[in-house]
């Protein structure tokens, strides 16, 4: 078995933390920290995957109000292990240029894009933890025999669960976090 590189080696005997991110210069892209451990893209990104990101980048970045800043493929710190990296995302802060990451708390929307890759990630794993960090709003984005679907959530207090709000296929329409009205079949048309 060929040796590990050096970077690869956890900094501490606890695993890596989230500040430890920025100082992996030789990580793949897109590494992500989940409950201390590094987490890579082992596969290639799928086109449906790459398109459906960059339409709705694209669309909430040109519905959102002013106060909302859209992104995509920026991580997020939930807590001092975890810094994982939704596929999209609407902020209520500007960060600077030249930062990697943002706070839960200045979230009002986290989108994960199912691949094959990470279905049991973005189904099972980062809902929890975005629900637990407060995140309001989540939704899941998937590719069910070549049609796709955006499953809609928001945060229940009371539980720091999301509850379902809708499935869309044809159009999307909701008020929350803020309003947003969008074909959902263009996402990849």
């Amino acid at each position: 078995m060929a040796e590990l590189p050096d970077w690869m080696r956890p900094p501490r005997p606890e695993g890596w933390f989230a500040e430890d991110l920025d100082n992996l210069p030789d990580a793949p892209r897109n590494t992500e920290l989940i409950d201390g451990t590094l987490v890579f893209r082992m596969f290639p990104q799928r086109h449906w995957h790459s398109r459906v990101i960059h339409a709705l980048n694209t669309a909430l970045s040109s519905k959102a109000p002013d106060e909302i800043e859209v992104s995509s493929k920026m991580t997020v710190r939930l807590d001092e292990r975890n810094r994982p990296e939704p596929d999209v995302v609407a902020s209520t802060v500007s960060i600077p240029h030249d930062a990697t990451w943002y706070e839960a708390k200045d979230f009002v929307l986290a989108v994960e894009v199912v691949s094959p890759e990470s279905e049991h990630r973005d189904k099972a794993v980062k809902p929890h933890k975005y629900a637990e960090a407060g995140i309001r709003h989540f939704w899941r984005i998937e590719d069910v025999d070549s049609v796709t679907a955006i499953h809609v959530y928001e945060l229940d207090d009371l539980t720091k669960t999301y509850v379902p709000t809708g499935i869309f296929r044809d159009t999307l329409k909701v008020d929350l976090p803020f309003p947003i009205e969008l074909d959902v079949q263009s996402l990849y048309g």
